[in-house]
């Protein structure tokens, strides 16, 4: 399946929650939530009662779009996550918290995951002193992100690091020198730490059938 290129207000709307999709958007009250709090389409305001599937699907879905990762790429999150000792869906969503592109987003150099997945693509960061323009790499802890000395005066980033220094918090796993372009990971992200809107227990049992 493709990856869906339509509204991501959109996304946010048939959820009823907000992914922060749209980055500083997101904050503001031109939020599609805000303004309209139901479902896209001719039927969205009606109320539909859902089924234990459909619950567990849409948390399934609402975690795809949080992270912007599609079917395939979740599947192997989870085998993976199942495999690991401790609480599969706790592991699955470190998994998910320790993909580059949600690394970059979380330690502030980029707007939204969307935006980081393409800055990364375009080779702007460097993993320990290395480039990798894989969004999806699986960073670890003791982990250096840098964003590279030719791309760390561009004005992109000086426009996004001016905007997210005025107050998206960084997580207490990560490290941020945005000042100095730079960031670490100091530890594994426990589940309070991830301010994901899902109940992975869902998932779990969804996949789990």
């Amino acid at each position: 399946m493709a990856r869906y290129t339509g509204e991501s207000c959109r996304v946010c709307r048939r959820e009823g929650e907000k992914l922060f999709l749209k980055g500083s958007r997101c904050y503001t009250d031109k939020c599609a939530i805000t303004r309209r709090a139901y479902a896209p389409g001719q039927h969205g305001q009606k109320r539909k009662k859902q089924s234990e599937y459909g619950m567990q699907l849409r948390e399934k879905q609402k975690a795809k779009s949080f992270y912007g990762v599609l079917e395939s790429q979740f599947r192997k999150y989870f085998e993976e996550a199942s495999r690991r000792k401790g609480v599969t869906g706790t592991n699955l969503l470190q998994i998910l918290e320790s993909r580059l592109d949600n690394v970059v987003y979380r330690l502030g150099f980029a707007t939204s995951r969307a935006q980081a997945r393409q800055l990364v693509r375009h080779g702007h960061f460097t993993v320990n002193g290395v480039k990798v323009n894989i969004p999806s790499y699986l960073t670890k802890v003791g982990d250096e992100i840098k964003v590279k000395e030719a791309s760390a005066n561009n004005e992109i980033f000086k426009q996004i690091v001016e905007e997210n220094e005025k107050g998206r918090p960084v997580p207490a796993w990560l490290e941020s020198n945005l000042a100095g372009r730079t960031g670490k990971i100091v530890a594994v992200p426990a589940r309070e730490e991830i301010d994901l809107p899902v109940q992975e227990h869902l998932i779990v049992e969804l996949y789990s059938k």
